[in-house]
């Protein structure tokens, strides 16, 4: 209430754009004055609120619903819509303020469920061909999606206020999906055609047809939104695949070899992974995909390891060694029937490099390239995985160990091959590297006491006649097996080395002694002395020497002793070597020989020709012994000598000639001395 000057207002209000009748009270207070007399002195203007709500004019809800009625089926019509659009949304506007709202969502409903009703008939009335009639139903789908968008935003507002605060209702989108779902998608007849024409596009794709595949991706997106997805489509596209795929497995096995079987497994699997992102719903990617596996993979893996793994790793078929990996890996079960198939190969085909001894030549060189080989496969093919490099670890060891002892001796005959003098296919660096790879194979051995015996007997040798290709590269193999195999078993092996060094010292001390002698002789003699305890045990064996070698044996030994009393020395003539002088009508030449090369060849300064027997007497070298000599000089490449009767072997009886007539292109002859055979050696032992 206010107070206002005295006047007669006339009130008027307008409430979406409808006129109010206004109400209006006007109260005046007059003030009585003194003696009596009543004279106005002031007036006030009071306003009350309407007695009653304005009301709408007559007809107004039924006009303004027929209005919206003719908006809503121009829009399903697709015709133009007579009103104005804004003019439409205030007309709802004005009927949900006065309390109308839940007879216009009926009436909404009812003229939208009215229409989508109609439709299902144009899908009975003809025959159609799949395709046709899958684009039929399309375009009804896409025709209601725009008409409901239409309609709602019409009816906005009382989506977005009666609706919104009535949650038993669904919005009017949510609405029309209803309604478009019960009354066409539900119609099995409809269901049924639409579900099978979807899967025939899909099926006519997996057969290599060109589909369109935006229609496949709007039909699937429609049963998405109308929530029939899963139990009107995906069961029986599953299945389907189910069954393609088992068929398919089950033919291509007998047909294609195993590499273009995994190619055309993988070549599946992206395109299943394709249909997903195009058109299928994200959800059936794990089922999808784990139904291709399991017909096409799952059930044929010990079949494709057996038909063709050993296939690919004999021609180190990487990139199909990578796929099959790969694929196997995605499968339950899948990597660990690999492994097993893995295993088998590497026990079978080591066993091929290591049981024949016809490969014994190569057995050590063949290891290491086949490991190199495995190497390569589990880095670049398994991904550097840690079960297949412990199972190639326990693989090697187990089929290494098949042959005792033998893979241990060939090992050390490699490596004093490569540590020899001599080798020169390999750099400082290369040698470091290939006594890597040896380390590796050797880790694998059970005998490494049989190694032990056989890399002492060749280092010995090499240090003995100074063979060694590099001090480096032995100190370097020594550090190695030191690492490996602990200090106790190199002690010995480092006691041969300080050996040597200490050799070399008493050597300059000697040639100093014999400076001072009266009678240095004609020989240069080089000795070195071994301490038993760390060399291979030789066999002592009694030979004739000259008199020169014995005065020369016997002033090193005065020397010696006379700075190490109490020490013992015991001569091994099998270790000595000698360069001797001679000459032939050729002219003069030089020989590398063994001491009992030496002694033999000493003879013929005495004569041209001597007997087997002579010169066994003469030299005083054991039988067998004697014999592989005479054969080293008389039946090698080198013959100095010449054997009547001619032959290989030699016999009592033989007599040998001195060859003046020899002929060879170096002027330094090294005769080597025949080898007996070191297994038969070791097993005597």
């Amino acid at each position: 209430m206010a107070d206002e000057p005295q006047k007669k207002p006339h009130l008027v209000g307008h409430t979406n754009g409808l006129t109010k009748p206004a109400s209006l009270a006007a109260a005046t207070r007059a003030g009585g004055g003194g003696g009596g007399g009543a004279t106005a002195s002031s007036k006030k203007l009071v306003i009350k609120n309407f007695r009653e709500r304005p009301k709408l004019p007559d007809n107004y809800t039924q006009d303004t619903w027929q209005k919206l009625h003719e908006a809503v089926g121009a829009i399903q019509s697709s015709i133009s819509i007579k009103y104005n659009l804004e003019e439409l949304y205030q007309a709802v506007e004005n009927l949900c303020s006065y309390k109308v709202s839940a007879t216009l969502y009926k009436q909404l409903r009812q003229v939208c469920e009215d229409h989508v009703k109609a439709q299902i008939f144009q899908f009975r009335e003809y025959p159609f061909l799949i395709l046709l009639f899958l684009k039929k139903i399309n375009k009804c789908w896409q025709d209601h999606c725009r008409q409901m968008i239409m309609i709602r935003s019409i009816f906005l507002f009382l989506d977005r206020t009666y609706v919104l605060q009535n949650s038993m209702l669904p919005s009017i989108w949510d609405m029309g999906l209803e309604l478009f779902r019960n009354h066409v998608i539900s119609d099995k007849q409809v269901q049924n055609k639409a579900i099978d024409g979807i899967l025939l596009l899909i099926e006519r794709e997996r057969n290599g047809e060109a589909v369109d595949r935006s229609l496949l991706r709007s039909l699937l997106s429609m049963l998405s939104d109308l929530q029939v997805y899963k139990e009107s489509f995906e069961q029986r596209f599953l299945e389907e695949t189910n069954c393609l795929y088992a068929a398919e497995g089950q033919r291509l096995m007998q047909e294609r070899e195993v590499p273009e079987y995994l190619h055309h497994v993988n070549k599946r699997l992206e395109e299943e992974g394709d249909r997903v992102i195009t058109y299928l719903d994200h959800t059936t990617q794990k089922p999808l995909i784990a139904c291709v596996e399991k017909q096409l993979l799952g059930e044929h893996l010990t079949a494709i390891l057996q038909k063709g793994l050993d296939n690919l790793l004999d021609e180190n078929r990487i990139s199909d060694l990578t796929q099959t990996y790969q694929l196997f890996s995605r499968v339950k079960g899948g990597q660990q029937i690999l492994l097993q198939h893995w295993s088998e190969y590497i026990k079978n085909f080591g066993t091929t490099i290591v049981v024949n001894p016809e490969k014994d030549k190569d057995m050590v060189q063949e290891l290491l390239d086949f490991k190199d080989k495995v190497d390569h496969i589990i880095e670049v093919c398994f991904q550097k995985n840690e079960k297949f490099i412990n199972l190639m670890k326990e693989s090697f060891e187990t089929f290494i160990n098949k042959r005792p002892n033998k893979p241990a001796e060939l090992i050390a005959k490699y490596v004093d091959s490569k540590l020899r003098a001599g080798n020169k296919e390999a750099t400082d660096e290369e040698l470091e590297r290939i006594l890597d790879k040896i380390m590796i194979i050797f880790r694998f051995i059970h005998g490494k006491d049989v190694f032990e015996a056989f890399y002492k007997k060749d280092l010995a040798k090499r240090l003995l006649v100074g063979k060694s290709a590099s001090v480096d590269a032995e100190k370097s193999m020594l550090s190695k097996l030191k690492h490996e195999c602990g200090a106790a078993f190199t002690s010995k092996l480092e006691g041969m080395f300080k050996d040597m060094e200490l050799s070399k010292d008493v050597m300059v001390q000697f040639k100093q002694y014999m400076q001072n002698q009266s009678d240095p002789g004609n020989i240069d003699l080089t000795v070195n002395i071994l301490t038993m305890g760390y060399w291979p045990t030789y066999t002592p064996m009694e030979v004739h020497l000259n008199s020169e070698m014995i005065k020369l044996q016997e002033v090193f030994k005065t020397f010696y002793l006379g700075k190490h009393s109490g020490r013992k020395l015991q001569w091994q003539t099998t270790l000595g070597h000698a360069v001797l002088k001679a000459e032939f009508k050729e002219g003069k030449k030089e020989f590398q020989v063994s001491l009992f090369q030496t002694l033999v060849l000493l003879m013929f300064n005495e004569g041209d020709e001597f007997s087997f027997e002579e010169i066994k007497m003469a030299t005083g070298v054991e039988d067998s012994e004697l014999r592989r000599t005479l054969q080293s000089l008389a039946c090698g490449k080198a013959r100095v000598l010449i054997k009547n009767p001619k032959g290989k072997d030699v016999e009592d009886g033989d007599k040998f000639i001195f060859n003046g007539d020899f002929k060879h292109k170096l002027f330094r002859i090294k005769i080597n001395q025949i080898q007996m055979k070191e297994t038969v050696c070791r097993g005597t032992d």
